[in-house]
C-alpha cells in the first residue's frame, strides 16, 4: 500500500540554527532518501520551496482567487515529502521514524487513496465536496 509522508516543520527555527545545519540535514535526507529507494521503499519524494514562495488557489461560486502565500498560518510548514509502498500503517510508521527532520518538526503518514478505484471504502470525492 502506498503512504504520503508529509514533512513538517518550523521555518523560522530552522533558519535560526544556520547553515551549516542546514547542509547536514540536507545530507542526512539524501542518504535517507537513498537508503529507502535502495531497499524499494520510497517511490517518490521531494523537498519544497520555502512557504513565502506558495500560492494558494480557491475556487468560490465559480470564481477563482489566487493569494500568495500558505493556505493558513501555522507553527509548522509543509517541507517534503516522501511517497513511500509499506505493508501497513505500522510499518509506515517505521519508515517514518527514519525521516531525518521528523527530529526538528512531523511527519504526517496518510494513506493514499486510489481515485479510480471504485471498492474504496473512502468518501467518494463528490460526496466529499458536496460536505
Amino acid at each position: 500500500m502506498k503512504y504520503l509522508c508529509l514533512v513538517y516543520y518550523s521555518e523560522a527555527e530552522m533558519q535560526k540554527r544556520g547553515d551549516d545545519h542546514w547542509q547536514s540535514l540536507n545530507g542526512e535526507c539524501q542518504a535517507c532518501s537513498q537508503g529507502l529507494q535502495e531497499a524499494g521503499v520510497m517511490l517518490d519524494g521531494s523537498a519544497l520551496q520555502p512557504v513565502a514562495t506558495a500560492t494558494t488557489v480557491r475556487v468560490r461560486d465559480g470564481q477563482v482567487s489566487v493569494t500568495d502565500g500558505p493556505f493558513a498560518e501555522t507553527k509548522e510548514q509543509l517541507a517534503g515529502f516522501y511517497l513511500i509502498e509499506a505493508r501497513d500503517l505500522n510499518d509506515a510508521i517505521r519508515v517514518a521514524g527514519k525521516i531525518p527532520p521528523a527530529r526538528y518538526g512531523s511527519i504526517e503518514v496518510r494513506p493514499v487513496r486510489d481515485i479510480y478505484d471504485a471498492s474504496s471504502d473512502a468518501v467518494p470525492y463528490a460526496d466529499a465536496l458536496r460536505s
